[in-house]
């Protein structure tokens, strides 16, 4: 028969023996935290709806606690690519640090818009929702008759 050790998970002795501290703590950390509840973008991405409004796109994207200068956006070859990038810290002079945190956010998203207007492309960012209008290009409808040699 196996002898089996009972465990308490709050006495660590057991995972720092074998390893398993790291492993544990993320365990922790995920059953302790208000996920679902508080998505940040510390740990997902920004939310990013499209509609189809026929002659043009529309499009929204969460933005909470951004600004526009955290805010790039670029159409290249019918994709739309918006990018966002955040840097927190705080400046505190004459401190004493023994233990100090920043936090830096990067991401990105692209939409395939193949019949974009580049040309008419309009942004604006108001209470942490960005929306962004996309006008169509306009298709040749004149039939060409083409002779066959």
């Amino acid at each position: 028969m196996v002898g089996l050790v009972p465990f308490n998970r709050r006495n660590r002795d057991l995972a720092t023996k074998t390893g398993l501290e790291d492993f544990y703590n993320v365990l922790d950390d995920f059953f302790s935290s208000d996920w679902p509840m508080k998505r940040t973008l510390a740990y997902d991405t920004f939310k990013v709806d499209v509609q189809d409004s026929g002659n043009e796109y529309l499009i929204e994207a969460e933005m909470p606690g951004l600004s526009k200068e955290d805010i790039k956006l670029g159409l290249d070859d019918g994709k739309l690519t918006i990018s966002v990038t955040k840097n927190e810290s705080t400046e505190e002079k004459d401190k004493n640090y023994i233990h100090r945190e920043r936090r830096s956010v990067s991401m990105s998203r692209t939409i395939h818009l193949a019949d974009a207007d580049a040309s008419g492309i309009k942004a604006k960012l108001s209470d942490g929702l960005l929306k962004i209008t996309v006008p169509k290009e306009e298709k040749s409808s004149a039939t060409i008759d083409i002779d066959v040699e």
